[in-house]
Parts: structure tokens; C-alpha cells; sequence
């Protein structure tokens, strides 16, 4: 994984832009530690830090190859799982390579393919390819957005990088909010619509898009979006091809030089990535490296809760044990976990999901310190049907998100003056019925069917996107690359047009994965309930989060004492819900974490100078 970023006109010299250029590229060291690398001409610049995983040596970027008497001119930020195969094809159709890169393979598949090239891609990518033959800048991102991407076009000059924060050192791009930007903050957060970059001139290129910047300007078509059609296969039949797709993205995505692990919480996701890893593994010699994160005597105050049933510290040496991995456990301080908080937020570069965030920024750390390259269970919840909201009475008839509950509880918390302005509610439910009116229909639905197909495209395509957010900056903060096999596409498009009684089968939330996996994983884990990402339940964290944010309230110039209903945050503050009430977001979202919520989003005024 890398970091890119670049700029072109059509209309004007960019050469004195080139060490601008430079700087902005260099504000993404953090995700490429190993390599800078520039190039331009006249009219385009393009910047590039590598994190090296495939042929250090050789693969380094921007990547340019000549072909007839026309240069075309690469920059990467991603992993290709069918390299070999797209090096096969292109070879017989006479090209002919000089790294074992995939970042050659896939130039070379779009001198030959075009925009074509982008259906024959199995993998995680954002890029952008200079074609000097037709005079255009060729931009996509994978199909399910697992890479970021953000542009700006500014003054004729198209614009982009992989975070928001490097946009903004251009003196075009003002760190100003738009309207929708602050309804985003205030009342989707730390969910984000697609497309949207918060700041007024930042848009995010849509996963499954491409676009096309040539002198007419920017163009912007979908390549890839899901199709609903009949399921064909029988029970038995879609076991077997579920096993086959999932073991397959495993596999392929344990290809690197460098050192490679899994994160392993000891819930089902993670333990079906590590057995796969570790068998493959195994069959050549090598040992797998685990880890896992938990916090300072959480066993103590752990709480158990319909959305957090058990706790994973019983269950993950009973795996490593299991499949003989080498594991590790990270521990943190509460005290380090509120710290993080603000360097999570650089990292996102918005106000994110605060303590899972910031345990994750903390792990990453501990984890680049022996490894490069990690495997994740990510997603797996969202395309086998996991999370409680498929299954409560209270979320499936809801007319909103079903992670989102409480936006009447959120309001309180806001000036009564901005609520009247901003009408939280009409903008939260304009984006859900924007999200309903794309799903693709299939009919002889009943309407009980009908619901669970919505809330499973809300899920991967409104929900999904925070989480993979979340691993990509918090990860990619320290110069790790954490892949998600399951978010192969392969594996999206077949699970999609899977039935729901096919999902749950055996009458437990996954129950089509925990049968496809039956032979693979102990029952201790194939018949244990589904538990999130480990979250802290120490008092003492709450205490930091509860101080912090009285002294933001104290301070007169804090930039959220402008939007916040003081009374109500001091509410908050002193009688805080107790830790089974229903979450205000998400599934561990609960009044700490949304004390620790606001303290961020005081933090992100204050560091990116924002106005609105």
C-alpha cells in the first residue's frame, strides 16, 4: 500500500507547482515510509510514497512505460490478488515485463485494455494513470472502496490524493466545511455518505467509479455496481462455492515479501482467516504471526450486553493454540487509549469512531513492529448477515439507518437555534432514501425479504465504508497494510443474491459461514455468539473522556461551544446512561464514547482551522 496524490491542467504550466506537489506527497509518508517518488511535465504532476511489500527493488513509482511512441505514467496506492494471471495473458499477448510488480501488471493491463482492464481486476486500488496517447488523466478505486481516494477541481486544475489532509495544503482548497459537511459531522458521524468529502471543494471518488480529466474535464461513470438476480444454487451447492470463494481470497492475499500476519480477536471472522492462513502456511514450512488487542483489566469491568455477549481475551490463546500460530497480545493503557484519540483524528482526518479508533491507531503500531502486512475480518458481518439490526424488531422497522437510532437523543446535544437551521431530520432522511432508491430490485420478494435486502445494501454500502475507513487510516497511520478478504468481490456478488433462510441457516446470525467453515474451526468457536471489536469498559477511561470534555466547556474560545447546548453536554457529562442503554451509534457507541465524540470534533476545529 501507498500513498498518491497529483494535479493537472490543460490550460496552465503546473511546473512551478512541483515543489507544492512535493510537500503534499510527503504529507503521506505515514502510508508509503519507504520511498518518494515525483514526476511531471508541463501540464501534471504526480506523487507517490511507497510501502514496499512486492519487488522492493524494482517497483518503485511513479512507474512509466513507453508503448509505440506513447508514454503512459502510473501512480498506485493498493494489492492486486490476480497478478499472475493478468501477467499470463498479457505476455501471450506479446508485452513482456521487468519487475514481478503489480503495479507493472496493471499498467501494462490498461495500455492494453483501456478502462476495460478495470473488470479484470481482482483486488483493493485506487490509482491514476497519465495517458499521453489520449491526452487524459484515468483515476478509478476499487469496487467496494476499500482504498481512499478524494479529488478537488479547482480553477481548472483537477486535484487528488489519498487523504483529505493533503489536499488541504493546497492554498485553493480553504479548510471550509460546506452545509452538508457539518449536517455530515453533527448528525451522520462517524458515518460519512459516499462521495462526500465534508470540506466544501473535497469530493471522494465513489467505489466501483472511474473518471476520466481531459481539456473537456472531468467525467465520472460507474464500472461496477451490485446486480441483483435469482440465486441459482441449493443450500448444499452454496456452502461449498462459499467455502471455495473465501478460501481462495485468503490465499491469494497472503502473496507478499514481506513479513505477514493475521489480527485475530477469537470471534468466527478472524478465526476463518487465521485456519486458512495458517494451513497454507503450514504446507510451506512457515508459521503464522497472530495478534490481538485488549485493554488494561477489562476483565474487571467488562460488562455483558446484547450488542457485546462475552469478551475475547478466553478465546483467542485457545485458537493460537489451535493452529500453532505465533501470537502476541497488545495491551493498552487507558490512559494511552484517550491520548490517541487525537492523532486517530489526524489520521481519519474527521471525528471517527474515538476509542475503537484510537485502539486500532495503538495497534497498528505495536504490529508494524513485526510485520508489514496483516489480514483482517472485516466485513464479514456485513455480507453474511451478523449484526444485531438484522434482527431486531426495533431497527428493521425503522425509517432511518438501523445503526443510527438516536438522532433525537443526538439533537439535544446541539443549540435548539442550529436544530431549526441545519433540520437534522429532513437531511439524515433525504440520504436514506438516496440510499434505498439505488438498490437494484428483484421481484418475488415477500415484504419481510424485501426489508433484510435493504438493510443489507444500507449495510454494505453506508456502514461497510466507516469500517473500511477505519482499518485503511488507522493502519495505514504506521505504514501497515491490512488486507480484507472479505470484502473479495467475487465473494460480495455471490453472497448478495443468497437467500436470507440461507444466511441464518441453523437459526444463528452467519449461520451460512459457520457451515461452510464446520470442518475448519472448533465448535467453541463455530457456536460462539457474535462479539465487535474489543472496546475498553474501564471507569477510568470514562473519567479522562468526562474531564476533557468539562474543560473544553470551560474554555470560552472552544470552537464547539458555539454548536453545543452547554446545559444538555453537562447533562452528559454528570449522568451518563448506564452501559446496557442503547448505543447512540453503531453498536458500541454509548454516552462515553459520544463525550469522546465531541471532544474530537472540538480538537478537529481547532487543528484544521475549520470554517463554516
Amino acid at each position: 500500500m501507498c500513498g498518491i496524490a497529483g494535479m493537472i491542467s490543460f490550460s496552465k504550466d503546473l511546473s512551478p507547482f512541483v515543489p507544492l506537489l512535493e510537500k503534499m506527497t510527503q504529507s503521506l509518508t505515514h502510508r508509503g515510509p519507504d520511498a518518494l517518488g515525483i514526476w511531471h511535465s508541463e501540464n501534471i504532476i504526480l506523487g507517490h510514497r511507497r510501502l514496499a511489500v512486492i519487488d522492493p527493488e524494482r517497483g518503485r513509482q511513479p512507474m512509466i512505460r513507453t508503448f509505440g511512441d506513447w508514454q503512459y505514467v502510473i501512480v498506485y496506492n493498493g494489492e492486486l490478488y490476480n497478478t499472475k494471471e493478468l501477467r499470463d495473458e498479457l505476455e501471450a499477448r506479446g508485452h513482456h515485463f521487468y519487475t514481478t510488480c503489480d503495479t507493472e501488471v496493471l499498467l501494462v493491463s490498461y495500455i492494453e485494455w483501456g478502462k476495460e482492464c478495470l473488470s479484470k481486476l481482482n483486488g483493493i486500488f485506487a490509482f491514476a494513470i497519465f495517458d499521453e496517447k489520449e491526452n487524459q488523466l484515468f483515476l478509478a478505486r476499487d469496487r467496494l472502496g476499500v482504498k481512499p481516494l478524494f479529488y478537488a477541481l479547482v480553477n481548472d486544475t483537477l486535484i487528488f490524493a489519498s487523504e483529505i489532509k493533503t489536499l488541504l495544503l493546497h492554498p485553493d482548497i480553504p479548510s471550509r466545511l460546506s452545509t452538508d459537511g457539518l449536517k455530515e459531522v453533527l448528525f451522520l458521524g462517524p458515518a460519512r455518505t459516499p462521495g462526500m468529502g465534508v470540506f466544501a471543494h473535497i469530493s471522494e471518488l465513489l467505489p466501483g467509479d472511474y473518471a476520466v480529466f481531459n481539456p473537456e474535464g472531468l467525467f465520472i461513470k460507474p464500472y461496477w455496481r451490485l446486480t441483483s438476480n435469482p440465486h441459482p444454487d441449493d443450500f448444499p451447492t452454496t456452502v461449498k462455492k462459499t467455502r471455495e470463494l473465501l478460501e481462495d481470497a485468503v490465499i491469494r492475499q497472503l502473496v507478499s515479501d514481506v513479513p505477514i500476519c493475521t489480527l485475530l480477536s477469537g470471534g468466527l471472522d478472524s478465526t476463518v482467516i487465521t485456519a486458512f492462513a495458517a494451513s497454507h502456511l503450514h504446507s510451506r514450512g512457515e508459521t503464522l504471526n497472530t495478534f490481538s488487542v485488549d485493554y488494561a483489566e477489562n476483565e474487571l469491568y467488562f460488562t455483558e450486553s446484547a450488542f457485546q455477549p462475552n469478551c475475547d481475551a478466553m478465546f483467542i490463546p485457545l485458537v493460537a493454540k489451535e493452529f500453532n500460530t505465533l501470537h502476541r497480545n497488545i495491551v493498552l493503557t487507558q490512559e494511552e487509549l484517550f491520548e490517541a484519540l487525537f492523532p486517530a483524528l489526524i489520521a481519519r482526518d474527521l471525528p471517527g469512531m474515538v476509542d475503537i479508533d484510537s485502539s486500532l491507531w495503538l495497534f497498528s503500531r505495536e504490529i508494524k513492529k513485526e510485520a508489514t502486512v496483516g489480514l483482517s475480518g472485516e466485513c464479514a458481518d456485513e455480507i453474511f448477515g451478523g449484526y444485531p439490526w438484522f434482527f431486531r424488531k426495533e431497527a428493521l422497522e425503522a425509517k432511518t439507518f438501523p445503526w443510527a437510532l438516536s438522532l433525537d437523543r443526538r439533537k439535544t446535544l446541539f443549540r435548539q437555534d442550529l436544530i431549526a437551521e441545519l433540520k437534522p431530520d429532513e437531511y439524515v432522511q433525504k440520504r436514506y432514501h438516496e440510499a434505498l432508491e439505488e438498490i437494484p430490485e428483484i421481484s418475488g420478494l415477500s415484504p419481510e425479504e424485501k426489508r433484510l435486502r435493504e438493510i443489507t445494501y444500507l449495510t454494505l454500502t453506508r456502514w461497510m465504508p466507516i469500517l473500511l475507513d477505519r482499518k485503511d487510516r488507522m493502519t495505514m497511520a504506521w505504514g501497515l497494510e491490512v488486507r480484507v478478504p472479505y470484502c473479495d468481490h467475487r465473494l460480495v456478488e455471490y453472497l448478495w443474491n443468497v437467500p436470507w433462510h440461507f444466511k441464518t441457516a441453523g437459526g444463528q446470525e452467519k449461520g451460512l459461514l459457520r457451515q461452510a467453515v464446520a470442518d475448519l474451526i472448533p465448535d467453541y468457536i463455530l457456536k460462539r455468539k457474535k462479539s465487535p471489536y474489543p472496546k475498553t469498559h474501564h471507569p477510568l477511561y470514562t473519567k479522562l473522556v468526562r474531564e476533557a470534555l468539562t474543560q473544553i466547556l470551560a474554555e470560552n474560545s472552544s470552537p464547539i461551544n458555539f454548536l453545543i447546548d452547554e446545559n444538555e453536554v453537562r447533562k452528559l457529562i454528570t449522568n451518563p446512561s448506564p452501559p446496557n442503554a442503547r448505543p447512540w451509534f453503531g453498536q458500541l457507541m454509548g454516552d462515553t464514547q459520544i463525550m469522546a465524540y465531541l471532544i474530537q470534533l472540538n480538537y478537529w476545529f481547532k487543528k484544521y482551522h475549520i470554517s463554516f
